[in-house]
């Protein structure tokens, strides 16, 4: 019985966290778009600033609704550790972009769903490590 329960809410995190991450990521997609389309800044800096902007969206919602914050914790510590982590994803976001971009010539939107969608097993697995 306890392990059905620890699972369904296992479930319900994951579903909070793909919602959460799905508004992260049409942010980081529209600021994207934007930056690279309409300001004509060069994609890596573009998505820099564009995964930045849906990170602080994504720490706010996370620490809201999507993990069991433990409340004994320092808050300070654990934004640090947020933001120590999402450095490291935004540098693999980039690394993947880039290595699509430069390497395989392939669409930059197109390497940023493929970017997006390897960083955000990372980002799951970081933030339900040290948040919880």
């Amino acid at each position: 019985m306890i392990d059905k329960i620890k699972n369904n809410k296992l479930l319900l995190q994951i579903f909070k966290f793909v919602i959460v991450g799905g508004i992260a990521t049409i942010i980081d997609f529209i600021v994207l778009v934007f930056l690279k389309e309409l300001i004509g800044l060069n994609e890596i800096v573009a998505n820099t600033i564009s995964f930045t902007v849906s990170v602080i969206y994504n720490y706010i919602a996370s620490v809201k609704w999507v993990f069991d914050v433990d409340k004994d914790k320092n808050k300070s510590k654990q934004f640090i550790t947020f933001i120590t982590f999402s450095i490291i994803g935004l540098l693999l976001n980039n690394l993947i972009l880039w290595i699509c971009i430069d390497k395989l010539s392939i669409y930059y939107l197109i390497g940023k769903v493929i970017a997006t969608g390897l960083v955000m097993v990372f980002n799951f697995i970081t933030r339900k490590m040290f948040l919880e």
